[in-house]
């Protein structure tokens, strides 16, 4: 897979009117600043799907996360190029020498949004209460919120509390979180934890006004207020977001430049990926992720072309730290309750030839397990090579087949494959291959339901879909993120209550007791050998089957400048800017 040049900071859509025509968006504001820069101007970005909300606490796909990071902060974020946890409302901390404990201490210049609902519609300063606030409700018991399960549970002294209470119409805060004064907040944890910073710069974790929640409430999956670099003006649902610049940012560059440097982005909603395409080669687009499989080598012909700045775009490619499987709910469906059929579902596809040739190249077979290979977590100590994985072997799928009481399929339900719309054709090609092949290897007949992807999260959440798609992109780099999937203590206690991550409602007690092993262990190597074993527990249950690990391929326009690719998709358009065209031929 060649690789070209990483650009810089990623996502960005547009603003200001639909991708075709408008003489807004056409309009060059852009002037030259200190440094070289350019800044004005309107980034046009698109997503494939609608977002589902873009409440911090509700976020759960990476559409509603993209729009979201533009226009909340929390007290530290990623830097684009790679991934190292960077300030952002907190300017500094310290932990304490047991790492159970941090003190953050606040920018004083955060503010969040002009918005109507502060007084004269004038934007404040963030504070630590500010803060408290926020992170007591993220540990709140509510069907909207998503992010609990993979933030403070377990992690922060008192989340748990706070959030068994509320169910029962308690609110006790986080005894764990605390105000020490306006600009410092202190958080102790039940144990070390060394994904604990990574785990603040997730949505969940975002700083929000409470009088935003008191004006809007439920209305804050649309009514964004929040302290990053741009603030939502036009919400127009399956059409287009237009985002404006937040004029009283705090962030400066290094030559002096307040940020960011665009006056805005219109994020556009073009379901089909080849219009989409067609769009951004007319000019309409700043850029646009993956490229179709059946356009893939078309379009990937200019790849020499690109490499040598010949072509009209750049193509820009990385490893992605992004598992597409399918899932087993093993409690739904007393067929899925069995391991051997799980295992013989396992055998009986070919990975590599899907990879080869049903995505053709656009991502590799996923022979380890969940946790994609990384060439960081493996020098850390995650023992890929270690690792048995399933090979395509359709003899053995059979004698599994056989011993789980379905001698060559017989007796076997018709059973019902849920997968999602979105990104082109590449979801039903592989989902109709892996038909094909679970029909020739194991004998049995396999229907494919295609849903929209909100419906899609909601009938894994909530058990009504027993075999089904997904893909999972890392929180945080860290194999930790992935293997959370499987932990038995996300799984409610019925099929009634949502399952927020372990949509398998998988449960095995060695698994458990390696993950709990490792989330307390503050010596690297010794925390990732321990992940490495749980990982083997894993996939000897087989509640899933890895199909492939993907790859991320975007291409941008050539004036695009700071909008880097990186493997958690994760996007920050704080400093990305676009050369006009007149200027381009200075850089």
């Amino acid at each position: 897979m060649i690789k070209l040049n990483h650009l810089l900071p990623l996502l960005s859509l547009g603003l200001l009117m639909s991708a075709c025509g408008n003489d807004d968006v056409k309009k060059d504001n852009s002037a030259e600043a200190k440094g070289g820069i350019y800044t004005g101007g309107i980034a046009r970005l698109n997503e494939v799907e609608n977002f589902k909300s873009i409440m911090p606490v509700s976020i759960n796909e990476i559409g509603s996360y993209h729009l979201a990071s533009q226009v909340y902060e929390g007290l530290v974020k990623y830097n684009q190029i790679d991934l190292s946890i960077m300030p952002g409302i907190a300017k500094s901390w310290e932990i304490s020498e047991d790492q159970k404990e941090y003190v953050f201490h606040l920018r004083t210049n955060a503010i969040f949004h002009d918005d109507p609902c502060f007084p004269e519609s004038k934007g404040r300063a963030v504070n630590a209460a500010d803060v408290k606030y926020c992170f007591d409700r993220l540990c709140i018991d509510d069907a909207a919120n998503n992010q609990f399960h993979v933030t403070f549970k377990d992690r922060v002294l008192g989340a748990n509390d706070c959030f068994d209470a509320s169910k029962k119409g308690g609110a006790p805060g986080v005894k764990g979180v605390t105000v020490v004064n306006d600009s410092t907040l202190k958080v102790v944890l039940m144990h070390s934890d060394a994904s604990f910073l990574n785990v603040l710069a997730m949505p969940g974790c975002y700083v929000y006004p409470k009088e935003a929640v008191a004006k809007y409430g439920n209305e804050m999956r649309t009514k964004a207020v929040g302290t990053g670099p741009f603030f939502v003006e036009v919400v127009k649902e399956g059409e287009t977001v237009i985002m404006k610049k937040h004029p009283n940012y705090w962030g400066v560059d290094q030559h002096g430049n307040k940020l960011p440097y665009l006056d805005g982005i219109k994020w556009s909603f073009i379901k089909d990926k080849k219009t989409e395409i067609l769009e951004f080669k007319r000019g309409n687009l700043e850029m646009v992720y993956r490229i179709p499989v059946e356009m893939f080598h078309d379009i990937m012909g200019d790849l020499q072309n690109a490499k040598e700045r010949k072509s009209e775009f750049e193509i820009v490619s990385s490893a992605a730290l992004n598992t597409c499987y399918y899932g087993f709910n093993v409690q739904a469906n007393p067929v899925f309750a069995k391991k051997e059929v799980r295992q013989a579902f396992n055998y009986a596809i070919d990975r590599k030839k899907i990879a080869d040739f049903t995505i053709q190249g656009e991502g590799t077979a996923a022979e380890y397990g969940m946790v994609p290979y990384t060439e960081g977590f493996e020098k850390a100590g995650f023992n890929y090579k270690s690792l048995v994985g399933y090979s395509f072997d359709p003899a053995k799928a059979k004698e599994l087949l056989r011993k789980a009481g379905y001698p060559d399929g017989k007796g076997f339900p018709e059973v019902m494959l849920e997968i999602n719309s979105g990104g082109g054709d590449r979801n039903i090609l592989v989902a109709e291959v892996i038909q094909k092949m679970l029909k020739e290897n194991l004998n049995i007949s396999i229907n494919i339901n295609t849903v929209p992807f909100g419906e899609h999260i909601e009938n894994m959440q909530s058990a009504k879909t027993d075999f089904f798609r997904n893909s999972w992109i890392a929180d945080y780099p860290d194999p930790e993120t992935f293997l959370t999937l499987f932990y038995g203590n996300h799984v409610p206690a019925s099929l009634q209550e949502k399952s927020y991550i372990n949509h398998f409602r998988y449960k095995n007690a060695k698994f458990d007791s390696l993950f709990d092993a490792a989330r307390v262990e503050p010596d690297k190597a010794k925390r990732f050998a321990l992940l490495t074993q749980a990982e083997q527990v894993a996939l000897d249950d087989a509640p899933y089957m890895p199909v492939f690990y993907d790859e991320n391929f975007r291409l941008e326009q050539k004036n695009v400048r700071n909008l880097p690719e990186n493997p958690l998709n994760y996007m920050d358009l704080t400093d990305t800017y676009l050369i006009p065209a007149d200027k381009m031929g200075k850089k």
